[in-house]
């Protein structure tokens, strides 16, 4: 890179189509989109920039509630708090808004508060919000006054989270927290069930739009009135669900003619003809829908939105709540319109970008500390699945799924998550406009493959049709609606500390000299590979038993502490069986959890540089590569540039690959033996989110050269910079590091960056086509993309200001590249950049 070019990025010789919008913008050209998105471009521009502001009446009004209820079973206690709130929340509607419905009173860029979860800590998180350097928050001093003095009392020492903190074993404890109250990560082995009331959640959307909340609740009482009245079971349990169901269709039905009361409030002041007829359309919709069945495009749009929304208010669902195969439930309703005239393409684009600033505005906050180094950048994931196959396993592309994809081109946001399903006889035509649209350069659509999803979800507890129909949800994971059931957070299990373990005894640099793992032998006295190897699998293996052990006792806790009413009215198996979801085991579920395996390629080539310059080619000593570690490589830069040198992940090498596939095998392995007595299928996972940079922190120097305290590789991706063969490589590593013959396995994030001149043009777009289909080929689960130019990253840090609006892919979500800490900001600069595909 020249020096012309890190001083002015425009200096290359060719830009992505999002670089050049920043550019024209950076020289006060109107958006070329603007004339035809004006209205959205307009909402925007009222909130774009803001920081995020807390709105505290869902926790006032459900904590009022949780008090008056204590004593009777969760669920209905649960359904009376969303009845409470559903009365009493201030409902406003939004000049120029298509759609109604707001999980909070605040217009603009708003976040809410979840006291069920951060209640214990929730005082000390309100003063320290505004000034925290992931993602922070503003709150009125009125409004920290509520939450300091009538909503943190009440949860004092009534949270899940606290119910945990005493649960765990010491051993676990200790490798979960630094401190006794749990407040402090450890950054080992990281509980993540306690920031969220459940892991990544898709509803059976369609079930609203075709039946109504009406017909739900009309089933509801049909089972009530059916129970044995003798039958302890049907009393005691089934009975407070279906009464929790009722009350919780009734609540948002209510909650959503308020809004249509308001609405024509509005109306009756609004002087422009053109304004009122809108405002009068939108309550005569909201006057119909949830409570009845869509007829058409726009009902279904803001039916969905109203469950959307209330699901928001209901508990915070890990990732946001996601969406669906949004092109398949709203393709019925698009399809009749456009043929029957009432609806032009214009028109539906505009009732969906409605939608999108309506996600946008809302900020799934993360209270907590951990939680918050977790998801930097205001971390979202409210997918929305286009593509894939049919139930009949037909290609399922139509007109609404190209329309979403041009959406994510024209529209200026990081909203929706946009994924994208691929198979192996996906349309030429629909992977050149995902192609096209990843071009764009703001990361979207991530890619899911069908070709590894079906078949090991039809293995686990689906039916084919199940699986053919499942969603992208969160930020790599995938859901089955009406057979998944699951809903803990699991384990992000940090093995670069076992690494470091195996090095020092069972003992990290950061802690000083605690024993925290296993004392094994002193590294200096290893004579062979084998001595090493069996070191780190022990390390490895004793994280693999507190991740499991901690996820049992999650499990078992977690059942206790929340309930889920209206998604779990959306769901077949818990209408059919009267459980709430967060019940620990419904019949008849697929039960999927995970556990993060952080740090992959970091190990790995760790790994690989002490089995070949120690123990094969003997060129340095174990005792040099441990001293040069100590010193962080300063004054030890020989080390470090022959440690660099070694066969590394990500290039396709079987040295450093046959390494991966053995560490991979051993939690594959230990999955299988023991996620069967659990009740689930734990499975290992390579999705990091952000957590790679917070937990490379407590890291200090490792054998691939990497320094002190340095980001750890990110998902299933290469080390930052070894990736030096080409993205091919990166493929044929991943898919040469997986255990295809076991099933204990889930996503597997892979972030891949190229240059806009790598994929300039059409024979670019054909390249990118041809490279996700090899991807598809290769059954790997999960593919996402940055095409930018580094000199634009490295000038939006030095002027964050001149690039307000530079997306990014961070880790299965887009982000402002402005908005996150340098260090993530440093990790993105610092991913190799390939420029020839």
């Amino acid at each position: 890179m020249s020096a012309i070019e890190m001083l002015n990025p425009e200096a290359c010789e060719c830009h992505s189509p999002q670089e050049q919008r920043i550019f024209d913008e950076q020289k006060g050209r109107k958006d070329k989109y603007y004339d035809t998105h004006a209205r959205v471009f307009d909402l925007i521009a009222r909130f774009e920039g803001q920081t995020p502001v807390i709105d505290v009446e869902r926790a006032l009004y459900f904590t009022q509630s949780m008090k008056e209820t204590e004593g009777q079973p969760l669920v209905l206690r649960w359904a009376k708090a969303l009845m409470h709130i559903a009365r009493n929340m201030t409902v406003e509607v939004e000049d120029g808004q298509l759609l109604l419905g707001r999980a909070g009173a605040k217009i603009g860029r708003y976040g809410i508060l979840y006291p069920e979860l951060d209640g214990d800590f929730l005082d000390i998180a309100v003063r320290d919000l505004p000034t925290r350097e992931q993602s922070p928050a503003t709150i009125s001093p009125e409004d920290a006054k509520i939450v300091m003095e009538e909503i943190a009392p009440y949860w004092k020492g009534k949270t899940y989270h606290e119910a945990l903190n005493k649960a765990l074993p010491d051993w676990v404890h200790k490798l979960t927290y630094v401190d006794d109250d749990g407040l402090i990560s450890r950054f080992v082995v990281n509980e993540t069930s306690s920031f969220r009331s459940s892991i990544q959640w898709v509803h059976d959307y369609e079930k609203v739009l075709k039946r109504g909340f009406n017909g739900i609740k009309a089933e509801a009482e049909a089972k009530l009135a059916a129970l044995d009245p003798a039958s302890p079971v049907d009393q005691a349990d089934k009975r407070p669900f279906l009464e929790a169901v009722i009350l919780v269709s009734d609540a948002i039905i209510l909650w959503a003619r308020r809004y249509a009361a308001r609405a024509r409030e509005v109306a009756a002041l609004t002087t422009d003809p053109v304004r009122k007829a809108e405002l009068l359309k939108m309550a005569e919709i909201a006057e119909k829908v949830p409570a009845e069945p869509a007829d058409n495009f726009y009902e279904a749009v803001q039916s969905q939105w109203f469950v959307q929304m209330f699901s928001r208010i209901e508990q915070k669902t890990g990732t946001t709540i996601s969406n669906g195969r949004m092109d398949q439930y709203f393709y019925p309703y698009y399809k009749k319109d456009m043929e029957e005239g009432v609806l032009t393409e214009e028109k539906a684009m505009e009732l969906l970008e409605c939608m999108w600033v309506g996600m946008a505005e809302f900020i799934d906050m993360y209270i907590s500390p951990q939680g918050g180094a977790f998801n930097e950048g205001y971390a979202h994931w409210e997918a929305v699945t286009i593509g894939g196959q049919t139930r009949d396993g037909v290609d399922a592309t139509n007109e609404l799924t190209h329309l979403f994809l041009r959406s994510k081109r024209e529209f200026p946001l990081h909203y929706p998550d946009l994924a994208a399903r691929v198979h192996s006889l996906s349309p030429d035509e629909y992977l050149w406009d995902v192609a096209e649209t990843i071009k764009y350069g703001s990361g979207f659509p991530k890619l899911c493959n069908d070709e590894e999803v079906v078949p090991l979800y039809a293995s686990k507890g689906g039916t084919f049709e199940e699986a053919l129909d499942y969603a992208v949800s969160g930020c790599t994971e995938t859901r089955m609606p009406n057979r998944d059931t699951y809903t803990s957070g699991g384990a992000y299990t940090n093995f670069a500390a076992a690494l470091e373990m195996a090095l020092r005894q069972g003992r990290m640099k950061k802690y000083g000299g605690e024993q925290l793992g296993i004392e094994t032998p002193d590294p200096r006295t290893f004579k062979t590979w084998d001595d090493m190897w069996n070191a780190y699998k022990a390390q490895q293996e004793l994280f693999l038993r507190a991740t499991f052990t901690q996820q049992y006792i999650v499990t078992k806790v977690r059942a206790e502490h929340f309930a889920q009413p209206m998604g779990s009215a959306l769901h077949d198996l818990c209408m059919k069986h009267c459980l709430d979801l967060h019940t620990r085991i419904i019949p008849e579920g697929a039960n999927f959890g995970y556990f993060e395996f952080m740090g992959f390629g970091t190990v790995i080539d760790s790994l690989a540089a002490i089995k070949k310059l120690v123990f094969e080619e003997k060129r340095i000593t174990m005792d040099q590569l441990l001293e040069a570690m100590d010193h962080n490589w300063v004054g030890y830069e020989a080390i470090q540039r022959l440690v660099k040198s070694c066969p590394c992940y990500g290039n396709d090498d079987p040295y450093a690959d046959e390494i991966g596939k053995a560490i991979d095998r051993i939690c594959v392995e230990f999955a299988q033996k023991y996620s069967p007595e659990m009740g689930i299928n734990n499975d290992v996972r390579y999705v990091p989110f952000t957590s790679h940079v917070p937990f490379g922190k407590v890291v200090s120097a490792t054998p691939n050269g990497r320094t002190e305290w340095f980001p750890l590789s990110d998902g299933s991706s290469a080390s930052h910079g070894a990736d030096v063969n080409g993205p091919t490589a990166i493929l044929l590593s991943n898919y040469k590091t997986k255990n295809y013959g076991l099933r204990n396995r889930a996503a597997r994030l892979l972030n891949i960056k190229f240059t806009p001149r790598s994929v300039e043009g059409d024979a670019g777009t054909e390249k990118l086509v041809q490279f996700i289909r090899t991807w598809c080929d290769l059954k790997l689960w999960h593919l996402q993309f940055n095409v930018l130019n580094q000199e634009t990253l490295i000038a939006a840090q030095k002027d964050p200001q001149k690039y307000r609006n530079l997306i990014v892919r961070v880790a299965g979500y887009s982000a402002y590249f402005v908005d996150l800490s340098p260090d993530l900001q440093n990790d993105l600069i610092a991913r190799t950049d390939h420029d020839d595909l």
